[in-house]
């Protein structure tokens, strides 16, 4: 369900299949929704408009937009296809037992900014399709491709028999962020927002990942995280090398909150 005139748009530009747009009597005179459902209307899609109160009662906030879409799930890359393929600069981005559905969507949009190839929730990680996740990516969600792995450990496996560098993500004593050689091909498993990735995970990955902090802050939020590191992995692609440097023994960022 995409709730929104911007995000319909997003899904219309994205070419991708909507099922029904439904829209509030509050939409009758906003341009962008109108917009929307004239390009929808275009497309096949049909179009329903909704007596007063209606979109209320099944919207999932409290005081939704005006017009709101019904989409299929989208089709996940199959193994072998291009988003997991281990080429020069690639990078995966791992959610494991991610739970908060505002920073899975963030970690799409990040993903989506920064040009990663692929995110994948695994383990008991939240939806990807939960209303709020497709809110906070903001339209990300119909750009970077995403898969959904119940087992994260037989994933760790298979990306690094595909030639893939698996990395966890730590709060203390991983390798610098900034120090790594990004053109490697790279997974980079995020851990839950309250217990981090599970020790024996852990344990099993190529290295510690972390990015060192200057504050008291104990950790970052695992989108902020996600975003800080796959920025330096595109900054990287577009010119800049790593800048090897040693992390002191204070904290680094790994995710958390």
């Amino acid at each position: 369900m995409a709730e929104g005139a911007e995000l319909i748009r997003c899904a219309l530009d994205a070419a991708v299949p909507i099922e029904a747009l439904y829209v509030s009597p509050d939409g009758a005179d906003d341009g962008a929704v109108g917009e929307v459902c004239r390009r929808a209307e275009a497309a096949g899609v049909r179009v329903f408009p909704l007596a007063a109160g209606v979109l209320e009662r099944v919207a999932d906030t409290v005081t939704p937009q005006p017009v709101l879409a019904v989409l299929p799930m989208l089709e996940e890359p199959a193994a072998g296809t291009e988003p997991w393929s281990a080429r020069e600069g690639a990078l995966i981005v791992v959610l494991v037992d991610v739970r908060d559905p505002g920073n899975a969507g963030t970690v799409l949009r990040a993903a989506d900014a920064s040009g990663s190839t692929l995110v994948v929730y695994a383990g008991d990680s939240v939806d990807p399709y939960n209303p709020k996740t497709v809110r906070s990516s903001a339209g990300s969600i119909f750009h970077v491709p995403l898969a959904v792995r119940p087992d994260p450990q037989a994933l760790a496996t298979e990306l690094a028999t595909a030639g893939f560098r698996t990395l966890a993500t730590v709060v203390r004593d991983g390798q610098d962020y900034a120090g790594i050689d990004w053109s490697t091909p790279s997974a980079v498993f995020l851990g839950n927002e309250s217990s981090g990735l599970d020790p024996v995970l852990a344990d099993t990955l190529s290295a510690p990942l972390g990015i060192p902090m200057a504050g008291r802050a104990e950790s970052l939020n695992v989108g902020v995280a996600c975003a800080v590191v796959c920025f330096e992995a595109f900054r990287q692609r577009r010119g800049g090398g790593a800048a090897p440097r040693s992390i002191a023994d204070g904290a680094t960022a790994g995710p958390g909150d």
